[in-house]
């Protein structure tokens, strides 16, 4: 008695294809509609089928107020619809053909009741038990890594800016999605928890989620063997932000690729707040899915570049009082702020061993004690030396006043010892002869070469200056 002519369904869809098509633009209608088809008309509810996911939702993103007025003007006031979504047989959601066609595949039912007082079934958490309702899913945020603690400098500061601005409206700035950047250990998944924890005190209302590629792309694994890949893109599709850390272990993992790819879209038309970090830009980065790729660049990338002498300084206080130290001599975060350059997790370890050396041995916190912990730790990690240490050096070895090295004094001494800090800047560093004289006093490049040539002439006709070179590069080399 449920069995339906052929002719019923095909006939009501037709009908109400009809009705949509004076609706929508006919560009829209032939490429959202038409690849649609009708599959079965049971107890007023019809059953269509889209070619796959990111077909259904598109039309109930975008078109759903069209789709219900229609299926209610052919079937009345409880006429319903049902949609079947195509994947593939082995259970990966294909991407909507170009024409219609016969696609030999399997199917998965997902219910849609057009009446809105309807409630939504629950969705699976794969970060809990399944069941959980969306109100109870937990943001796996870190509450230590907040903007309290993170320390703008111009290294980060567009970053942190265009993070603080989407905690107090996410989802409706033009920085969506947030793309974020940078090497290891500079502050890139310290700044998305702190974006993702600032929202939720902004707006409590809203459910933020924290998650590595890592895990997303186990939790997709998990889905696809248990046949609940719809359940896992639904439970992302609850959400309100999406923070995904590390996006670069995606590459290469096409089907891991596919399912974000349509979280992603359900994101944007929703105006949901997305943010995604990386160790390169959306332009460096391979094994992504063009499609993918030009996503990434919808919104706003910004990088995280290492911080410069003044940021790593204000880092090494800011780790110190964090930790009960509120008073430390200058000396010695100066010394720290030059020796330790390569990112801020190296910072954070070397304060960490010179921290328990002190309360171990009761010893204060000085320049020896740090120099010590330091020269122990730096021979254990890849060191990079850079310009701030070598003018550290170059002045101690000379007894000079490091600011007198950026002054405009012309006397004898004080050229030569900035002369001797830019040749050893060229030596051991990878900055341009420009940027070398940027950071010694404001010079010009030509200025840094004359100062090369000048000491590489002396170092060949003065033995007494050649000895003092090989002095400073004796330590710089054992940094």
């Amino acid at each position: 008695m449920n069995n339906e002519p052929v002719q019923d369904y095909t006939a009501v869809w037709d009908k109400c294809l009809s009705i949509i098509k004076d609706n929508i633009e006919e560009n829209s209608f032939n490429t959202w509609f038409l690849p649609i088809k009708p599959i079965s008309l049971k107890n007023n509810v019809l059953t269509i089928q889209t070619p796959s996911l990111y077909y259904y939702e598109w039309i109930e993103g975008n078109y759903w107020q069209i789709l219900k007025s229609a299926i209610r003007r052919v079937l009345g006031k409880d006429g319903k619809v049902e949609y079947q979504i195509l994947v593939t047989s082995d259970n990966t959601m294909v991407l909507p053909p170009s024409g219609v066609g016969n696609i030999e595949a399997q199917t998965k039912n997902i219910n849609i009741n057009i009446d809105e007082n309807t409630s939504q079934k629950e969705i699976p958490n794969p970060f809990v038990l399944p069941g959980l309702k969306k109100l109870n899913i937990q943001s796996q945020l870190n509450k230590a890594l907040n903007f309290d603690n993170f320390v703008e400098g111009e290294c980060n500061r567009l970053a942190r800016a265009a993070g603080y601005a989407i905690a107090q409206n996410p989802g409706t700035t033009t920085f969506n999605p947030l793309f974020l950047y940078s090497g290891v250990g500079l502050g890139k998944t310290h700044l998305a928890h702190a974006i993702g924890l600032q929202t939720k005190i902004n707006r409590p209302d809203l459910t933020v989620l924290y998650v590595d590629s890592d895990t997303f792309m186990q939790q997709y694994v998990e889905a696809a063997r248990g046949n609940n890949i719809n359940d896992f893109v639904h439970f992302y599709q609850m959400l309100d932000m999406l923070i995904i850390d590390d996006i670069q272990f995606l590459s290469g993992k096409e089907k891991t690729q596919e399912v974000f790819f349509h979280i992603f879209n359900y994101f944007h038309q929703k105006h949901r707040q997305i943010i995604i970090t990386a160790d390169k830009s959306p332009a460096e980065i391979l094994g992504f899915e063009q499609r993918l790729l030009s996503r990434f660049k919808w919104g706003l990338s910004a990088d995280l570049q290492p911080p410069d002498k003044e940021t790593r300084m204000k880092i090494i206080r800011n780790k110190l009082y964090n930790n009960g130290i509120s008073s430390i001599p200058d000396e010695v975060v100066e010394y720290l702020s030059c020796r330790i350059v390569t990112n801020i997790r190296e910072i954070e370890g070397a304060i960490i061993s010179i921290l328990a050396q002190s309360s171990l041995n009761k010893k204060q916190i000085t320049v020896e004690l740090a120099k010590q912990m330091i020269d122990k730790f730096v021979r254990n990690t890849a060191h990079e030396i850079s310009i701030d240490y070598i003018q550290k050096v170059v002045c101690d070895f000379y007894n000079v006043p490091i600011n007198e090295l950026f002054s405009s004094s012309r006397k004898r001494d004080i050229v030569q010892v900035r002369q001797v800090s830019m040749y050893f800047a060229k030596k051991y560093t990878d900055l341009s002869l420009a940027q070398i004289g940027i950071q010694c006093g404001k010079k010009d490049h030509a200025t840094v070469l004359h100062a090369c040539r000048t000491v590489e002439n002396l170092k060949v006709t003065d033995r007494k200056f050649k000895d003092e070179l090989d002095s400073i590069d004796k330590v710089l080399k054992n940094s």
